[in-house]
């Protein structure tokens, strides 16, 4: 494997890239989420592609206008179609064997690919899906976890009898514990628009599609919230957080990742 710099152009605008080289003629496109630099937070993203090219498939991840090392100004991930679709052009000309390209996304990078209907990729791994519409002064409109979330929070202190001791010893904040309950009965909120454009663009792909969610994350416990809990694309790690961080959950990952490369 070899790992090698690359730009390219997105409009008048320069971007700049990361190819892992493999032999195999299926590649993994890496979107970065937020304004998140391609190598990831802590090198995640760039771990994460030498660990699928080790299993023989090219990765190639980029940082989108405005971000990291490319030029242009930063929109957002609801602006980011034609630095996707940029870059899904340059991977293929850097890797001419390559007859099929998947793309993963993690958190609003997993938005932006259900938004642009795929983006054009044969494939999609979509990984906590941001779903938590802003209001006009910039906050998330919803800052509470979802009601679902609050009841599997409960149910796990019941199963752990030090809790249970710190309820029935006074060691709990009732008042708390009530508000807690009110919240955990309210009713789901209805789904976000953006929710309902993601469900409309990712109708339109005809591709593979696995939806990852980690269990402690509130961006997916949100996403799930406005999502079909029966959709058989649906894969959970249970006790992962946004960033899968635990060795444990980052083995999951990648099998997930490479599981969808070899479909």
């Amino acid at each position: 494997m070899t790992r090698l710099s690359h730009t390219f152009a997105c409009g008048s605008r320069t971007l700049v890239g990361t190819l892992d080289t493999a032999p195999g003629s299926t590649g993994l496109l890496i979107v970065s989420g937020g304004n998140e630099i391609r190598s990831g937070a802590f090198g995640g993203q760039a771990d994460m592609a030498a660990r699928i090219a080790a299993a023989g498939f090219p990765v190639f991840r980029f940082d989108r206008r405005g971000i990291g090392d490319s030029e242009g100004e930063n929109r957002g991930f609801r602006h980011s179609a034609k630095d996707i679709a940029a870059a899904i052009d340059a991977f293929r000309a850097m890797v001419p064997q390559m007859g099929r390209v998947i793309a993963f996304g993690n958190c609003d990078a997993a938005s932006a690919l259900m938004l642009a209907g795929g983006a054009g990729c044969d494939g999609l791994v979509l990984s906590n899906p941001w779903t938590i519409e802003h209001s006009a002064t910039g906050g998330a409109a919803h800052d509470a976890p979802p009601p679902a979330a609050i009841r599997a929070r409960y149910l796990e202190k019941l199963k752990n009898p030090r809790e249970v001791i710190r309820l029935l010893s006074g060691g709990v904040n009732l008042s708390k514990l009530a508000q807690g309950l009110v919240q955990a009965l309210r009713p789901p909120p209805p789904p976000s628009s953006l929710a309902t454009e993601m469900a409309e663009g990712l109708a339109g792909f005809s591709g593979h599609v696995r939806i990852l969610l980690a269990t402690a994350d509130r961006t997916a416990q949100v996403f799930e919230e406005a999502w079909d809990k029966g959709d058989p694309r649906i894969y959970r790690c249970e006790g992962a957080g946004h960033a899968y961080v635990e060795p444990e959950h980052r083995d999951w990952l990648t099998a997930q990742i490479l599981a969808s490369l070899r479909a």
